[in-house]
């Protein structure tokens, strides 16, 4: 008799921890896609400054990409944090286009690397340069590719 009153044992919650991660990478790659991405900047020695002209990863088709994989990986990381979390393992697809993507942006003609360089010694120096903005939406298309395999390998 003493067997039939032993409680079940409790059911393991779900682990939703992956899912949420990717949630927040697929937002934070939204963000940065409006960050600067690339610039061109002029120095000169002489007068001692520059100026530098940005560019934003919205104002290049590729920036657009990007800010429509983020959406999509915070779409699915979202699904998976409400039903499933193997879902969020979907955004794996997203985080690596975004990333070819990134990569296509300073590998094509549209990117950085046609952009006029020159330097005239310590009158005049004018370069392509690429800023935070294009590191940290790399940074976060591959951390929601990590985070949706993660969310598929099952941990007891």
């Amino acid at each position: 008799m003493a067997d039939y009153l032993q409680p079940a044992p409790a059911k393991p919650a779900a682990r939703r921890g992956y899912a949420l991660a990717v949630v927040v990478a697929g937002a934070l790659l939204v963000f940065c896609a409006v960050l600067p991405w690339a610039g061109l900047e002029v120095r000169s020695e002489l007068i001692g400054g520059g100026l530098v002209n940005d560019i934003r990863g919205i104002d290049d088709t590729f920036g657009v990409y990007t800010l429509v994989a983020g959406l999509a990986a915070l779409g699915c990381g979202v699904a998976g944090l409400l039903t499933r979390p193997r879902i969020a393992a979907l955004a794996a697809v997203p985080g690596a286009a975004a990333v070819a993507v990134l990569v296509l942006f300073m590998t094509d003609g549209s990117g950085v690397r046609d952009r006029l360089s020159f330097d005239l010694g310590q009158v005049l120096s004018v370069g392509p340069v690429i800023k935070f903005g294009w590191f940290a939406a790399m940074g976060c298309a591959v951390a929601v590719v990590v985070l949706s395999v993660l969310a598929l390998v099952r941990r007891r």
